[in-house]
């Protein structure tokens, strides 16, 4: 089956994120820039980078290497065009649920929003994978609350697509696996969004023996 994020445009996705009744680019943009300054990485790997919401706080002189992962080549054309100044800059067309990684693994991995679309199996072993000894793993979650619980509706009617492969993550449950895995939770926070949602971003440190 067809993974829904191919027939999805780029400007359906960020129109949407961007919407009123959605707000969320700008608070994800806000989640990457704290995880970046609380890790100081050099090199970096962004998960469903989508049109690269974000790099844009990069910082050159601390962060060498950005590797951009996603399943939709359009999105990466996007952030190639955008962002192709940008130093180190990779860009990786992939389904993580899909195959494992070869690439040199990072001391930043950072997924926003993704677990809940893609689940918690091979996609997690593929961030885990990149996360070099020592590493950290970036985590934007979204929270329950008493607002609609899955894709809002908007006018990019495309993105109600989503729908059926959406789900909340257990912050709780989620921790828990990771530490199983050899990685402990190093910093949390939660943000708060305009239309009653909120995001979780925590910051996961791999043990070295």
């Amino acid at each position: 089956m067809s993974n829904p994020w191919l027939a999805i445009a780029l400007e359906d996705y960020e129109g949407h994120m961007g919407s009123d009744n959605v707000r969320q680019l700008e608070a994800l943009s806000d989640l990457f820039k704290r995880a970046l300054d609380l890790c100081s990485p050099e090199s970096v790997a962004v998960l469903g980078v989508a049109g690269g919401n974000g790099l844009q706080r990069v910082d050159s002189a601390i962060t060498k290497r950005i590797i951009g992962l996603d399943i939709n080549a359009r999105y990466l054309e996007a952030v190639r065009q955008r962002y192709g100044a940008l130093p180190g800059l990779e860009l990786c067309c992939a389904d993580l649920a899909d195959k494992h990684l070869s690439l040199a693994p990072v001391e930043l991995v950072h997924a926003a929003l993704f677990f809940e679309h893609t689940g918690l199996g091979r996609c997690l072993e593929n961030a885990l994978f990149l996360v070099a000894p020592g590493g950290k793993l970036s985590v934007v979650l979204q929270l329950p609350s008493e607002a609609e619980q899955d894709v809002t509706p908007t006018p990019y009617s495309s993105m109600q697509a989503l729908r059926d492969c959406f789900a909340l993550i257990d912050v709780s449950q989620f921790c828990r696996k990771l530490e199983g895995k050899g990685f402990h939770l190093f910093q949390q926070e939660q943000r708060s969004l305009p239309t009653g949602k909120a995001f979780w971003l925590g910051i996961f440190a791999h043990r070295t023996r």
